[in-house]
């Protein structure tokens, strides 16, 4: 899952692929009857999209923006990329939300005000493929395949090729 990157030493490369292949065990082992995946845009989406049908789940997952609940909205705008869908009822719902990167919280405190807005579901929980640390809210993963350090200056997100093969990609802020 991470290996060293003999190109800049003292760096670790991550195996998105082989993390996502920890995530599906994670899950699976997360899943109740009943329970509803839902994606954080973008990556979660691409994720909750892949593990439906992977794990052979019958239903679709949903898709949650935060952008009209993010607490820099004014700066940011509206993220044009996707919008919330959710294809089942989000009351006494078990959900098990999906994201690519945990890092301040900030996102996935976004993402629940914008899920209460379409009803009050049993439980919620988090699985992420990276955990970076770095909280600035009390929000943890119920699961994540790995956990990495970066330093501040760095962002990292997941991509994936035109063929649906995930990678990181990793900047300097």
């Amino acid at each position: 899952m991470t290996t060293p990157d003999a190109t800049r030493p003292g760096h670790l490369l991550l195996d998105a692929e082989a993390l996502y292949a920890e995530l599906a065990r994670g899950v699976r082992a997360l899943l109740a009857p009943g329970t509803r995946l839902a994606g954080i845009t973008s990556g979660g989406a691409w994720l909750a999209a892949r593990l439906q049908r992977d794990l052979g789940l019958a239903e679709a997952p949903g898709v949650l923006s935060s952008s009209l609940h993010r607490d820099d909205f004014a700066r940011r705008g509206l993220a044009a990329s996707a919008q919330t869908q959710l294809p089942f009822d989000v009351n006494g719902a078990d959900i098990l939300l999906l994201d690519d990167v945990l890092y301040t919280g900030r996102t996935v405190r976004a993402v629940l005000n914008e899920l209460f807005d379409y009803g009050r579901p049993a439980r919620v929980r988090l699985a992420v493929l990276v955990d970076r640390g770095g909280r600035e809210l009390p929000i943890a993963a119920e699961f994540a395949a790995a956990r990495v350090a970066l330093p501040a200056s760095q962002s990292l997100a997941l991509a994936r090729t035109e063929a649906g093969a995930f990678h990181f990609d990793v900047k300097e802020a």
